[in-house]
């Protein structure tokens, strides 16, 4: 039975029995309207095709599984990649799918922070599931038995069934009709006893507008726990008992294949939309005591008021514990309570399910640290313009755990090394530190700050979310036919297997699980194998570099639930044969000055460039003189410093040849040539180069000691380190001195 309208003042509806088409009208003394809301089906050209589904209610479940069940389909494309549209993916590929999942904004889950979803755009990828991202679909289309869609992009998706999961709009068009208010968001406006505007009848569930507690706004907050309590008060309010509605913190939470997700209160950029001024902090605590077994890495981001600590929200990643976690957070926000409050909850502990210190604690211990000073902090979206502005990156990790990942420019001093080597630690550079997560870089921000550092800072979330935010968060193109490029396959075998020796590295966050395997790798002879099996996840990425650059041999990876077995097999030190693609980047010192050597390094780096090549410049000592600004602007310098800068050429058009510079006229004598040959000028080569992505690194350590400041340099400068530039030349195959 369909009610398909309202009479208010005679209180009546319409009914119209679907059974056999009769109308009848019922009256009411109270009405409650809970009709919920409807899945989106944009207009778009081929949108009718019967082998589309949406997904509302058990009955389109039952459609999609009859599909499945009689038509056998092989490929599948979900829209939409929220939480109903990732378990979607999900459950399709359990069935044996291959899916894709195309998304309009640029993450999945767009409840979430992008960096967090970044956690989850890996997850998806190394269970196959290929993601689109930034991209929409235009129109769907048949092609050869086939449901081809078409991209935004101009990429095109064949599949033999489509599930829209694009959102869902409340179903407020009965209110709306009966003069109803509607909301500025399109659900139906209540009160907090969840009256509507007539006395008499009550609105409850999705197609509301509720109370959203961390800003005290109206929201659309579509969720079952927050409708079944509304429920409840909507009857005690209709026998008079008066109940409100508090509103909602809008706790949810989902199963991403063998990870949960979850969130409460507001999000970073939701904080950021409405003008609320907020901090954040990042951890990554295990989900209970590291030394038991089992122990699985949780990713968490905490939101908080940095005047009174207020906690406004969180979003917690992980195999266990995320739930209980979320919960606690999310009571805490609707009690309006502080990180303070937060550190000094009294939670259930013993190794099995926690931590002596609950990652809900730890949380409000590193958001008090950075409220009160202790734990200056910058953020991965700040690193680019602290990079140009100067700022050293300090990576205070192993060379081990450097050398198998790092920020692009970071320099390396072991955390164990730093109190003998500051000297390399200029005083007047701002300097962020970078550890795995945050903890070793803020035993080093002490070090440093009792040793007369000032301007030092906390890089929050550290490597490990950087990798995941600097990963290829797309995977197109894993498909091939009906084949899954897995990452998991057996490898061949360098030599006969030797001896196999079984290692536990479960509930060792990275990089404990690689310094456990180079440890037992050390005493084993020449093709024994290490079967090591790891719960971070990080390690299944940083076992293949590992191996590859140390000359052991990967034979296998698998993963299941969120347990990690690789089989490494014992190989002569840097002589296992090379599976990886030679690298082709170029990388060129340039160290002269002259304006013919100059030439030279741009034309040759163009020609890179041309290839579709990386290219990197590192510029050192006399070299920096061509990345002067003519004009540059008036610098406060000291004696030494300004005697410098007369002396030497300021900017490309004071260059003189190495040959032939005869007083300076040599130089306009090939400037002139090359104008009369159409050739580009050393100028125009020096911008194409920047244009085109050529890396043009400044020395760091040349411009102290020659007086040469970053504002006397040309845009598009970056400045960095030996390590800069050693790092890109691990992936040269031409190195060049000029």
């Amino acid at each position: 039975s369909e009610v398909i309208s309202i009479d208010r003042k005679n209180k009546k509806v319409k009914v119209k029995d679907l059974r056999n088409n009769n109308v009848y009208e019922e009256p009411y003394d109270k009405l409650v309207l809970s009709p919920g809301g409807y899945p989106v089906r944009p207009p778009i050209p081929g949108i009718n095709d019967p082998r589309i589904f949406t997904v509302r209610n058990l009955h389109d479940m039952d459609l999609i599984r009859s599909f499945i069940n009689e038509k056998k389909p092989r490929k599948a494309i979900v829209v939409g990649g929220g939480f109903i549209g990732l378990e979607l993916a999900e459950n399709l590929h359990d069935l044996g799918m291959l899916v894709s999942v195309v998304e309009l904004a640029g993450q999945v889950m767009n409840i979430l922070d992008y960096e967090m979803a970044t956690v989850i755009h890996q997850h998806l990828k190394s269970n196959n599931i290929e993601l689109f991202l930034k991209d929409a679909v235009k129109e769907f289309s048949s092609v050869d038995g086939k449901i081809e869609a078409v991209l935004g992009s101009g990429r095109k998706i064949s599949s033999d069934m489509v599930i829209l999961s694009i959102g869902i709009k409340p179903e407020a068009h009965l209110a709306k009709e009966a003069g109803l208010t509607i909301g500025g968001l399109g659900g139906i406006k209540v009160n907090g006893r969840l009256e509507t505007n007539d006395p008499d009848i009550y609105a409850l569930g999705d197609a509301t507008e509720i109370n959203e507690i961390v800003s005290d706004s109206c929201a659309l907050i579509p969720l079952a726990n927050s409708a079944n309590k509304q429920g409840r008060i909507v009857a005690d309010n209709i026998i008079g008992k008066g109940r409100e509605y508090k509103g909602t913190p809008g706790t949810a939470i989902a199963k991403v294949f063998d990870i949960t997700v979850a969130i409460t209160g507001l999000s970073e950029k939701s904080l950021k939309a409405k003008g609320i001024e907020y901090s954040k902090a990042y951890l990554q605590p295990s989900s209970h005591a590291g030394y038991y077994p089992d122990a699985y890495p949780m990713v968490f981001k905490l939101l908080f008021c940095p005047k009174d600590g207020r906690i406004m929200g969180a979003q917690i990643i992980g195999k266990e514990g995320v739930d209980k976690r979320i919960d606690v957070v999310s009571s805490l926000v609707q009690l309006g309570k502080t990180v303070y409050d937060m550190a000094e909850l009294e939670l259930s502990y013993a190794p099995p399910y926690s931590s002596a210190k609950d990652p809900v604690n730890l949380a409000g211990m590193i958001a008090i640290n950075q409220i009160e000073g202790n734990n200056p902090v910058v953020f991965l979206d700040e690193l680019d313009k602290l990079k140009s502005a100067g700022a050293i990156i300090l990576d205070v990790r192993t060379s081990l755990e450097y050398g198998i990942g790092h920020v692009e420019g970071a320099i390396n001093i072991p955390f164990s090394e730093l109190r003998q080597r500051t000297a390399e630690l200029p005083r007047v550079k701002k300097i962020v530190i970078c550890c795995n997560q945050g903890k070793t870089a803020y035993y080093a921000l002490r070090v440093l700050k009792n040793l007369g550092y000032h301007d030092v800072y906390n890089l929050s979330g550290g490597f490990k979310l950087y990798k995941f935010v600097s990963a290829q968060q797309e995977n197109v193109g894993i498909f091939s036919g009906n084949f899954i490029d897995k990452t998991d396959e057996l490898r061949s075998v360098v030599s006969g297997q030797g001896t196999v020796f079984y290692v536990d590295a479960t509930g060792i966050q990275c990089p404990g699980p690689i310094m456990r395997l180079a440890k037992s790798l050390e005493d084993k002879n020449v093709g024994d194998v290490i079967e090591i099996t790891a719960t971070d996840p990080g390690f299944k990425n940083d076992v293949d570099v590992w191996c590859k650059t140390t000359g052991n041999t990967l034979l296998s990876m698998t993963d299941k639930e969120g347990k990690i077995t690789a089989r490494v097999q014992k190989g002569k030190k840097m002589a296992a044969s090379f599976t990886g693609d030679i690298p082709h980047d170029k990388t060129i010192v340039v160290f002269s000055s002259d304006m013919d050597r100059a030439i030279a390094a741009f034309v040759i780096a163009s020609g890179g460039l041309s290839l579709g090549r990386k290219v990197t410049m590192f510029f050192t000592f006399w070299g920096l003189n061509i990345l002067r600004k003519k004009n540059p602007p008036r610098l406060k310098k000291d004696i030494f410093e300004k005697m410098f800068g007369i002396m030497m050429p300021r900017g490309t058009f004071k260059l003189k040849l190495s040959q032939m510079n005869f007083f300076g006229i040599g130089p306009k004598l090939i400037r002139f040539i090359m104008r009369r040959k159409n050739i580009d000028s050393l100028e125009t080569f020096i911008d194409n180069a920047i244009k085109g992505g050529a890396r043009i690194v400044a020395c760091q350590m040349s411009m102290d000691m020659m007086g040469i400041k970053k504002e006397e340099l040309i845009d598009g400068v970056e400045i960095g380190g030996v390590a800069a530039y050693l790092g890109a030349a691990e992936n040269s195959d031409n190195n060049l001195f000029i």
